[in-house]
């Protein structure tokens, strides 16, 4: 069993917040990246649909995951970040890697 934590987040900014929601996101992404259990951190924005913003993460294992979402970094993002996306949140979507 890959001990890797995957995952995606999907932000889908409030009407006319998605500047903000961007400038977010590239504040985040040194600190994340910088990040002792970070694998890789690769915030984009969906070419298609302006203001939707999809975030691919990969941990080292579960306890880099955990530390990271416990970070002060990562509270104070999320706090930042709910007044200016719909449904207050990001939205995770866990992945298991297959072999190969």
């Amino acid at each position: 069993m890959n001990p890797r934590r995957v995952l995606y987040a999907e932000i889908v900014a409030a009407p006319g917040r998605d500047r903000e929601v961007r400038a977010l996101l590239s504040e985040l992404t040194a600190v994340v990246r910088a990040e002792p259990g970070n694998v890789l951190f690769e915030p984009s924005e969906r070419e298609d649909r302006p203001g939707h913003f999809f975030v691919y993460e990969e941990y080292r294992d579960a306890e880099a995951f955990a530390a990271h979402i416990a970070s002060e970094a990562s509270v104070e993002f999320n706090r930042r970040l709910g007044p200016l996306v719909e449904g207050g949140a990001s939205r995770l979507t866990r992945l298991a890697p297959l072999p190969g």
